[in-house]
């Protein structure tokens, strides 16, 4: 089996009108794990809160960056169909990687995302600890060595950590592909995918009952 763990860093918060300037993934494919990490070249300023969130500059992203274009042909080489993506907050990092993919696969972007798996970290650690629930949130509360935070490829390899505390803690991993939770007060924030089942999800207060998880309500 095919599982991907993967982060953006992106120019901002939306989809739309922001741009991925780092994709990190780390690739397990049947246990041969490769790493992926490219910064893009969006051939625009970076707001200076990102810079100062990320450390990702003009200048790295000028000389060490690729097209985006070379990025998502990268991406249609590795989401083969029943591969499976996890990301912690899966559901913003799947808008941007659409719409990466819609703008220089427009005919094909909608069938490359359909055609994958999907799990969002976030949906299960609702379900496994009490709030907060940011990844370095999960870092801690699953004892991981300290990662530094807002780097992509970093992230996704506290990402694996995470994940694999998470099945080594219960066994139901499996049963939150494709269900993502939302906080009913806020609602979805992007767009709605077809493959994706949207639950309304609330706060717990610790690890729920395995009758209780988010996918069997």
């Amino acid at each position: 089996m095919k599982v991907i763990y993967f982060d953006t860093e992106t120019s901002g918060l939306d989809f739309l009108s922001c741009r991925i300037i780092e994709l990190a993934m780390l690739i397990d494919d049947d246990g041969n794990i490769t790493e992926y990490d490219e910064f893009i070249n969006i051939d625009e300023d970076l707001p200076p809160k990102i810079t100062e969130i990320t450390g990702i500059t003009d200048e790295m992203l000028i000389t060490k960056g690729i097209s985006e274009r070379e990025v998502a042909c990268d991406l249609k080489d590795n989401l083969t169909p029943g591969t499976l993506m996890i990301a912690h907050n899966c559901q913003f990092d799947l808008a941007f990687v659409y719409y990466l993919l819609k703008r220089h696969f427009p005919d094909e972007a909608d069938d490359i995302v359909s055609g994958l798996d999907w799990i969002d970290t976030v949906t299960v650690l609702k379900d496994r600890k009490e709030f907060p629930h940011k990844l370095i949130d999960a870092v801690k509360h699953y004892g991981i060595d300290e990662v530094n935070f807002h780097r992509a490829i970093d992230d996704t390899k506290a990402l694996y950590n995470v994940t694999q505390a998470m099945m080594d803690e219960r066994s139901d991993l499996e049963e939150y592909i494709n269900i993502f939770g939302y906080n009913p007060k806020w609602g979805v924030s992007g767009p709605r995918f077809d493959f994706i089942e949207y639950k309304r999800q609330y706060f717990n207060k610790g690890i729920v009952p395995s009758d209780y998880i988010l996918p069997r309500k």
